[in-house]
């Protein structure tokens, strides 16, 4: 199925590794340009380069701090000056501190605020007029399985990643008529450091052996294991693509079958 991204540009966040590394991997796989983000310069250079010698693609990108108005806007203008324009953004944020209710004082719910939710608003304050003069494109943001069943220990993004999805979901009636699409994409138990990290802390919290923890991890998913990257990244590239031109305002759930809501 040619998904229609053969020279489109995508700014994907965050995607030095992770969720967003695979994101940008898929993205270059199907010849988009593709313009790459993270506070991480070193590894940020390394899988540009990976990602290149792979694809083919033109691929590139420059560090900023997605916790730092002036760094995204910066950045933004880094990728129009590179290639031109903008089609296609990814909205995507290293996680918040895990933590209970008695863990975070003010500075650190200001802090998540900044990283989990204002990065995604000004992340599309500042591609927006970019898009509308290409006539058009596609936001998609990662979020979270927390926006359908809260997750323990993780209250900052309980709460932030929920209002991120409640901002797609205004954005997508917003901007309609723009022919802008915005969605959501949430993955569930994705073998990624951040999913690893929170294995030890649970591991840590309950004196159990990691593998043990993420067997029982495991042992919730109806698929029986952990996704890709490569997985949530294909999901992502068509989420984006012209190949889903009629789905806008919807969130995407990558999970093997994890969350059991109906909605």
């Amino acid at each position: 199925m040619d998904l229609g991204l053969k020279g489109k540009v995508a700014l994907v966040a965050a995607s030095s590794k992770g969720l967003g590394l695979g994101i940008a991997r898929e993205l270059a796989r199907e010849g988009c340009n593709v313009f790459m983000g993270s506070r991480d310069g070193q590894a940020l250079s390394d899988s540009i380069l990976a990602i290149k010698k792979e694809t083919g693609s033109d691929v590139r990108g420059a560090q900023f701090d997605a916790a730092d108005a002036i760094s995204i806007s910066a950045w933004v203008e880094d990728c129009v000056r590179n290639f031109g324009g903008i089609d296609l953004v990814c909205l995507n944020a290293g996680g918040p501190p895990a933590g209970t209710f008695e863990d975070f004082d003010d500075a650190k719910w200001r802090a998540a605020f900044e990283l989990t939710l204002m990065s995604g608003v000004r992340m599309v304050r500042a591609s927006l007029p970019h898009l509308k003069r290409r006539g058009g494109g596609s936001i998609i943001a990662v979020t979270s399985s927390s926006v359908k069943e809260p997750i323990d220990h993780l209250l900052l993004s309980n709460v932030f990643r929920s209002g991120v999805v409640a901002l797609v979901k205004s954005l997508s009636r917003e901007l309609a008529n723009d022919n802008i699409r915005v969605n959501n994409i949430i993955p569930g138990r994705i073998d990624t450091d951040r999913v690893r990290a929170l294995d030890q802390i649970n591991a840590d919290k309950s004196g159990k052996p990691v593998a043990e923890i993420k067997f029982k991890s495991e042992s919730t998913i109806p698929m029986g294991r952990y996704g890709t990257i490569e997985e949530f990244g294909k999901a992502a590239a068509f989420l984006l693509s012209p190949a889903a031109s009629y789905i806008t305002g919807e969130t995407l759930q990558v999970d093997g079958g994890l969350i059991r809501t109906v909605w």
